[in-house]
């Protein structure tokens, strides 16, 4: 069997908003979502034993079973027994450039690629409507982390519908390393704040939604403005984030008077992002908010949109 090894891209909110509440307990969301070329790299051998093993060189990553991406490898162990009975189990290495806890998605799409690369080394030929059913098992951001681009997602996030590619815009990323925000405390503080403005039927729901297609981000969009889609930047749970966390809103007002053609947290946060028109333009931001907070613990990246979800780079015999 060949190992293989991936490239996992991160993943930027650019919009968010909660309709009401599921029968599953999940919110309803749109969500219009974007690759980046953010990325982690995955390396997954087979090892020819009954077993999962999992490395990872950032201390704040678990090991084992409470790692996404070791239940991917479960998932597969569990759905495709005789294969791996057959070749064995996996070991993987991630090396993380995603930063951790973040809202970029860096569990899902390690997740993903997971489920990318053990369908190859198995030669299982899934196609990409089957590895999306497997990857809505794990969670709502892992099928859109498989394909990747600009996407409408709506549901919990797993129902996707592809948008034309924003590939030439730049985005400078911002987060203090030591500051996370658990993503269920802010839906659930959102729901207890703003539950009372919840669609309450199931058709108001459907109806809000698909009216997300004509919206004018989307327009937008399809239109390539980048100026309009800045402008339409949106986020629900900067509501209840950004007056609870002080750092973080601090981040975005500092985008905001440098210039950015749009700035937002992504997800529920805690990173800021801040678009561009240029890698130049991106440059002289992130030197401008550097000197403006002077925290040697908020981290920033330059990067830019992808049109693409994971990627194979190498197989090796």
């Amino acid at each position: 069997m060949r190992s293989y090894s991936l490239i996992a891209p991160a993943k930027i909110n650019l919009y968010l908003e909660i309709l009401g509440d599921r029968p599953d307990g999940y919110h309803e969301l749109v969500m219009i979502l974007q690759s980046i070329d953010l990325a982690d790299k995955i390396d997954l051998r087979p090892i020819g034993t009954d077993a999962i093993r999992i490395h990872c060189d950032h201390p704040q990553v678990p090991q084992d079973q409470s790692n996404l991406a070791y239940r991917a490898a479960e998932l597969m162990v569990e759905q495709f027994p005789d294969v791996y009975a057959r070749f064995g189990g996996v070991e993987i290495s991630i090396q993380k450039n995603i930063p951790v806890a973040a809202g970029l998605a860096g569990g899902s799409t390690n997740a993903a690629a997971i489920l990318v690369g053990i369908d190859m080394m198995w030669q299982l030929g899934l196609t990409q409507p089957e590895l999306q059913d497997l990857a809505a098992k794990l969670g709502s951001d892992v099928p859109f982390c498989l394909g990747g681009g600009t996407a409408l997602a709506t549901g919990r996030g797993e129902q996707l519908s592809s948008l034309p590619s924003l590939d030439s815009l730049y985005v400078v990323l911002a987060k203090d390393r030591n500051l996370m925000i658990s993503t269920p405390w802010a839906y659930q503080a959102y729901r207890a704040e703003f539950g009372h403005s919840y669609v309450q039927d199931a058709k108001t729901l459907k109806s809000r939604a698909e009216r997300m297609h004509s919206g004018p981000i989307v327009q937008a969009i399809i239109n390539k403005n980048h100026a309009q889609i800045a402008q339409r930047l949106h986020n629900d749970l900067e509501k209840v984030v950004l007056p609870t966390t002080p750092p973080v809103s601090q981040l975005r007002e500092a985008f905001e008077s440098c210039g950015a053609l749009g700035t937002m947290m992504s997800g529920s946060g805690p990173t800021i992002f801040a678009l561009a028109t240029s890698q130049a333009h991106a440059n002289e931001m992130q030197q401008q908010v550097k000197a403006m907070i002077r925290d040697p613990d908020v981290e920033f990246w330059v990067t830019k949109f992808s049109n693409r979800g994971i990627q194979v780079v190498s197989a090796v015999n």
